[in-house]
Formats: structure tokens, C-alpha cells, sequence
């Protein structure tokens, strides 16, 4: 018989040395599709009025879809992403008032930071 030698990995399952690449995708609802990609400095105002006034960045964000902001949802029509983002505004004013609402609009702006700065990469300025 012969025998293999395989390693351990840190979980105790066994590994080989294939080299296996695994690609993980999110699944994106149709409310967080519908989050814009912004212009960096755009989306810190929305992360900032978020965080003040929650639903307000969102409603903000909402105007640059119709000023030409792409999103993950391009079989939809920019008038029901608008209104995707109107509803998402909406939803988080409501639901401020037990915090809920609050917590989703800081991390609905942190994820347009986010999207921002993938699609617009902020440039690094050399220090003289």
C-alpha cells in the first residue's frame, strides 16, 4: 500500500499543495445594488450627513444616479435605481428612532466610501 503525505492545515483538514484558487462573490439584495459609485469626495459628504442625519447622505446619493453614477443593478432603469435609493433614505429616517435606522445609514456610507475609493482611487501626493 502506498501511502500519501498530505499537510495539515491550522484547521485540521487536510491540504494539498495544488494551489487551488477560490473566488467568492457577494450577493448584493437590490437595496445595497443600488448604492452608487461616487466621486471620493462625494461620498465622504454622504458618509458625513449619514452619520449626523441618518438617510440624508442616502437621500443625496440618490441624485447622482440621475447625474450619471453607475451601479451594480445596469439592467435597471435609472429611475428605479433613484427610487431603490429613495426607499433605502426613507427606510433609515423611519427606523432611526430605535437606532436601527442610524447604524444602517453609517454603514450605508462606509460602503459608498468604500465603492468610491475602488472606483476612484484617491491619488497618493509624493511629500517634498
Amino acid at each position: 500500500m502506498e501511502q500519501k503525505d498530505t499537510e495539515m492545515n491550522d484547521r485540521g483538514v487536510p491540504s494539498s499543495g495544488s494551489g487551488v484558487v477560490v473566488q467568492v462573490r457577494e450577493k448584493k439584495g437590490p437595496l445595497r445594488a443600488a448604492i452608487p459609485y461616487m466621486p471620493f469626495p462625494v461620498a465622504v459628504v454622504c458618509l458625513f450627513l449619514n452619520t449626523f442625519v441618518p438617510g440624508l447622505g442616502t437621500f443625496v446619493s440618490a441624485f447622482t444616479v440621475l447625474c450619471g453614477a453607475r451601479t451594480d443593478l445596469p439592467d435597471r432603469h435609472v429611475c428605479c435605481v433613484f427610487w431603490l435609493n429613495v426607499a433605502a433614505a426613507f427606510i433609515q429616517i423611519l427606523t432611526a428612532i430605535v437606532m436601527v435606522g442610524w447604524i444602517m445609514s453609517i454603514f450605508w456610507g462606509m460602503d459608498m466610501v468604500i465603492l468610491a475609493s475602488k472606483c476612484h482611487p484617491v491619488p497618493l501626493r509624493k511629500m517634498a
